[in-house]
């Protein structure tokens, strides 16, 4: 079963798509039906299957979870024991626990079905810049 890993270079916290590098890869190795699995190794950033058409859902995306979970320096987060990699590390783990860090997306006829607008992407939730590995692999 062909498996995959992609390396995701990212510039601080938002969303970094990468359903071109998938489609790539399932194109190359899917004659026929299938299950894509993606797994990121990782525990402060998570994937997320989103509509790649107007980027504001992004932007929006971004500004509800900074809401909900704002950095540990924020009043609201004194609770917050670990901070030992600065003020976005623990929120990062916190956004992390509550989105997903695989899925699942079937292939038919070697083909991936995505939604019209549906787009894969990385969300990253740490403020600096980090490489990350997404592993990709098919299964009949």
């Amino acid at each position: 079963m062909p498996l995959e890993t992609l390396t995701i270079r990212t510039n601080g916290q938002g969303l970094y798509e990468f359903t071109q590098d998938t489609l790539r890869f399932v194109r190359a190795h899917a004659a026929a039906d299938a299950v894509l699995t993606i797994f990121v190794r990782h525990t402060s950033c998570s994937l997320l299957i989103q509509e790649n058409a107007d980027p504001d859902v992004q932007r929006d995306l971004n500004a509800f979870f900074a809401r909900l979970v704002p950095p540990s320096d924020d009043a609201s987060m004194n609770y917050i024991v670990h901070t030992a990699e600065g003020p976005d590390d623990m929120p990062a783990h916190i956004k992390a626990a509550m989105m997903p860090t695989s899925l699942s997306i079937p292939v038919e006829k070697g083909r991936l079905l995505l939604g019209t607008w549906q787009g894969l992407y990385l969300f990253e939730h740490r403020t600096q810049p980090h490489s990350r590995q997404i592993v990709i692999h098919l299964t009949a």
